[in-house]
């Protein structure tokens, strides 16, 4: 059975100019220990349903509906009160940006242990050496000093490897990674990713990771679920989508990555892009929401919206026109 089952999950704003449908049907599920991926340009409803599996969508304007399954347990049946011992505790989450997630007037070390205190009883005292034993295990020097310093204080990425810490403090059964390393600099987004897949290992998390950078999918994940325009539009395992992507839109986005070295071998050429522009989630799209993009789009595309396939083991698409078989043409 699955840690987390997630099915034709819907979550829609109403806006004065109409229904925003950012997630739109999506399931998808994720095993114990597992890493799954979610990726898509920005606005494809990646965040939308990282917070959705959370149940942290204001409603209104928002609305959640569909099936959110947690240790077989239905997340959206939950009272709020239910929800928060949840929260932190048998779920975290790692927020796209840590200074504005955390709190500029507490110390990182009361941040941590508010979290210890909630969820695990512990005092005032041994909430402060948990704190600092977890300063101490995402690698944070002088973790007695800095458990008492204050967000501004610290660098970019000790404030996320802080974010971190408080996350995995109650030892989750399924961390939530939102753009983890956005902000970050190279150097400092390979030690944040070593370090997710050291304490992964440690604790036996599963990670469910937000990104649209494909070299932290390649480094990290295991399966990856594509998404665009709020629906999904592919899934398979990491090495598999890379070597054989099947629908048009994920083509593109591994088209547009560069390679190293391209300009040294001989055979530079200009990056690939995908033409035209995101279809408004205002409005109701009858057939493929990749159709206005894509240069395989026939009147079939524009008109009918197509399931999601088996086209390989363990490789599902949403492509009227997706080859099958054991690799893509």
């Amino acid at each position: 059975m699955a840690l987390l089952e997630v099915q034709n999950l819907q979550t829609h704003f109403r806006t004065p100019e109409g229904i925003n449908r950012a997630v739109d049907g999506v399931s998808f599920h994720v095993d114990e220990g597992e890493t799954l991926a979610i990726v898509g340009e920005s606005g494809c409803g990646k965040s939308v349903t990282s917070m959705s599996l959370m149940r942290l969508i204001p409603e209104p304007p928002g609305k959640i509906a569909g099936s959110i399954r947690f240790q077989d347990k239905d997340l959206l049946q939950l009272s709020e009160h239910e929800m928060r011992a949840i929260r932190g505790n048998d779920i975290s989450m790692i927020f796209q940006e840590p200074m504005t997630s955390l709190n500029p007037v507490l110390t990182v070390g009361r941040q941590i242990g508010e979290t210890l205190r909630m969820h695990q009883g512990l005092d005032k005292q041994a909430a402060l050496a948990r704190a600092i034993e977890m300063l101490t295990l995402v690698g944070i020097p002088e973790p007695a000093r800095r458990v008492r310093e204050y967000p501004h204080q610290l660098s970019g990425g000790m404030r996320q490897r802080v974010m971190i810490a408080m996350a995995l403090a109650c030892n989750p059964k399924l961390l939530i990674a939102d753009e983890p390393t956005t902000a970050l600099d190279v150097t400092i987004q390979a030690q944040i990713l070593r370090l997710m897949l050291d304490l992964k290992r440690r604790v036996g998390a599963a990670i469910v990771l937000i990104t649209h950078d494909l070299g932290v999918v390649a480094e990290i994940a295991e399966r990856v679920m594509v998404m665009y325009a709020g629906r999904k539009v592919e899934e398979a395992p990491v090495a598999e989508l890379f070597r054989s992507p099947r629908h048009p839109y994920t083509q593109g986005l591994l088209g547009a990555v560069p390679k190293l070295g391209s300009s040294l071998s001989g055979a530079a050429r200009r990056l690939a892009e995908i033409p035209g522009q995101v279809p408004s989630l205002k409005k109701r799209i009858d057939g493929c929401v990749f159709a206005g993009r894509c240069a395989l789009a026939t009147d079939l595309c524009r008109e009918v919206a197509p399931g999601l396939e088996q086209k390989a083991p363990r490789h599902i698409v949403a492509c009227h026109y997706a080859p099958r078989g054991a690799a893509a043409a």
